[in-house]
């Protein structure tokens, strides 16, 4: 019993490292709408399933469904704005080899693209 008082606080320690789950995925200035835009207008859907994009629905790549639970993008990313929004840009950059491309999006359609990507939780 003694035991468990001694680990406690390093435990209580630990959870508190991690940011609340709304800010996990806070993206300033970014917009989820304008993310939508990028989406279609770069063609995203001609090799991923997202959902709110009509069509394409694209079976190359993962579906995007619950994007903003996953815990790795492309399964070796740790799943943090920063590097979603440059992995939606450049892709071949931080994963070699990968068969994503590298897409026609400025800085600032990265973030919106990430935002948006953000809001598509499991239903």
């Amino acid at each position: 019993m003694s035991a468990l008082y001694l680990f406690m606080p390093f435990a209580l320690l630990l959870a508190s490292c991690q940011p609340p789950p709304d800010e996990r995925h806070h993206m300033p200035k970014a917009s989820a709408a304008r993310g939508l835009d990028a989406i279609e207008r770069a063609g995203c859907g001609a090799c991923h399933l997202i959902p709110g994009l009509d069509w394409p629905e694209g079976r190359l790549g993962p579906s995007l469904q619950g994007f903003a639970g996953q815990g790795l993008i492309a399964g070796r990313l740790p799943n943090r704005p920063d590097m979603l929004a440059a992995f939606v840009r450049d892709a071949p950059a931080l994963v070699p080899g990968t068969a994503m491309p590298a897409m026609p999006l400025s800085e600032g359609e990265s973030r919106d693209v990430a935002a948006y990507l953000y809001t598509l939780e499991l239903r």
